[in-house]
């Protein structure tokens, strides 16, 4: 199963201390290396922009490989504001949606399906896209803590 990360999740993933939950990175890096960790380069771009904290910063500059470039593919399903392009504003969701429906993977996002929304569990139903949260995503692979 390839799991095509969010940035709300990769960025919850400051909780968990290296020195404290070393399993759950050990983890984390067994799913890079195997390529069911995933996520886009827009992600990449918004972490970038944001304030992610040191640790989980530095753990995914050192695994930028698994920031995809999005193929053409990718590029015609993705749905993109005039707003955000006109701004040149990184907007991950569309690509985030778009690299999960081609691979057949399955969207990690900390967003909460709410009706009428354009938010990603509410698109990922509408195109048949798997959408969970970090915390389901670590009860698929069996961890407990």
């Amino acid at each position: 199963m390839i799991y095509v990360f969010d940035t709300s999740s990769l960025s919850k993933l400051k909780h968990f201390f290296p020195g404290v939950f070393k399993s759950v990175w050990a983890g984390l890096d067994a799913l890079v290396q195997s390529g069911e960790l995933i996520s886009t380069r827009e992600v990449w771009n918004e972490i970038e922009r944001g304030d992610v904290d040191a640790h989980t910063n530095n753990w995914l500059k050192n695994r930028k490989h698994i920031f995809t470039t999005p193929t053409a593919d990718e590029y015609f399903q993705a749905l993109i504001g005039e707003k955000q392009r006109l701004m040149g504003t990184p907007v991950a969701d569309p690509f985030i949606i778009a690299c999960a429906k081609i691979k057949a993977a399955t969207v990690v996002t900390e967003e909460r399906l709410k009706p009428n929304a354009a938010k990603i569990p509410n698109v990922c139903q509408h195109f048949k896209v798997p959408c969970i949260n970090l915390e389901t995503f670590m009860q698929t692979q069996g961890w407990s803590f």
